[in-house]
């Protein structure tokens, strides 16, 4: 039997258990959300954190996250929310804007780590390669969904999408007869994990100041989007003809570059712990209870001189 010279388009974007219906695009970003917690508290704990501060993080964060992208989807592409009562919130059926989840996210978890007194550049660093992996993860569900392609192919690797998706997705009419596309949904995949590996690889072997690492996932990702907005043909806000992701990735891309220089330019701090030890605060509260120890002694150093004068 041949195989086919592209991807297939899959059967189903969700199964049932029970009464439940589990859709792949959720179920994807729920695996990546929890390889992402898993690969923090592994490299947290190597730079000499807490992993338990990871689950806390994460509580608060990845709500954010999900909050700031399905916000910046309504936004950028009005055009895609399904046209029902709850369309705004509809996030199983796809629409999560990564940049507005990041953004959202990475404040909410800021103020989380300010509150804990955590070294905050510290702790990007550390979580930069597992956002990619868990975006890369999430990218499988847009698989399942039948989007996030690109231009029609001929080439073996073409993705199948079914004439309603391709309705659906919103390309323009001169390519809804062609049958497959460039699977930047893959293309995004292999970059994500090949691009976590560079900043693994960087933070081992070269002295990249905190929060480098970070602003390099900045500029890595953004850099690779203005590739890939090149080839989608999907539904997007166009001005002056280039998507509006385009100049968004354009910017950020620009951001991440000189937020990296400027980090690595600047002298590097004094070696700090990247969490306050846990005894601070009962050494803190030590030397409080001797001034009232001193007091005592000269209250009764003056008791005693009192008495003496008086005798």
């Amino acid at each position: 039997m041949a195989m086919p010279a592209y991807i297939p388009s899959p059967s189903s974007n969700s199964f049932s258990l029970g009464p439940l219906v589990i859709h792949f695009y959720a179920l994807m970003y729920l695996v990546g959300i929890t390889a992402a917690v898993i690969i923090t508290r592994r490299r947290w704990r190597a730079a000499g954190g807490d992993p338990e501060l990871v689950g806390d993080i994460a509580l608060w964060g990845v709500p954010a996250g999900i909050i700031g992208g399905r916000i910046y989807f309504d936004i950028t592409t009005p055009m895609d929310i399904p046209h029902v009562w709850y369309g705004v919130f509809a996030i199983w059926s796809g629409g999560l804007g990564i940049w507005g989840g990041i953004i959202l996210g990475a404040l909410v978890s800021i103020w989380r780590l300010r509150r804990h007194g955590v070294n905050v550049g510290a702790f990007m660093d550390a979580v930069a390669p597992a956002l990619l992996v868990a975006q890369g993860i999430g990218r499988i569900g847009n698989y399942f969904n039948n989007e996030l392609f690109g231009r029609p192919t001929t080439l073996p690797w073409g993705l199948e999408i079914p004439y309603q998706y391709r309705v659906a997705g919103g390309i323009p009419a001169q390519y809804l007869h062609f049958a497959t596309f460039q699977p930047t949904f893959l293309y995004e995949l292999i970059f994500d994990f090949a691009w976590a590996g560079v900043l693994v690889w960087l933070g081992h072997h070269r002295g990249i100041k905190p929060p480098g690492l970070f602003a390099l996932y900045v500029f890595g990702y953004s850099a690779y989007r203005i590739f890939e907005e090149s080839l989608r043909v999907d539904s997007s806000v166009h001005i002056f003809g280039l998507r509006l992701n385009t100049y968004i990735a354009t910017a950020l891309a620009i951001i991440g570059a000189i937020w990296f220089y400027r980090t690595q330019r600047r002298p590097a701090p004094v070696e700090a712990p990247v969490e306050p030890p846990a005894d601070a605060a009962s050494d803190a509260a030590e030397p409080a209870a001797e001034p009232a120890g001193d007091a005592t002694e000269t209250g009764d150093a003056a008791a005693t001189s009192s008495e003496t004068t008086t005798s």
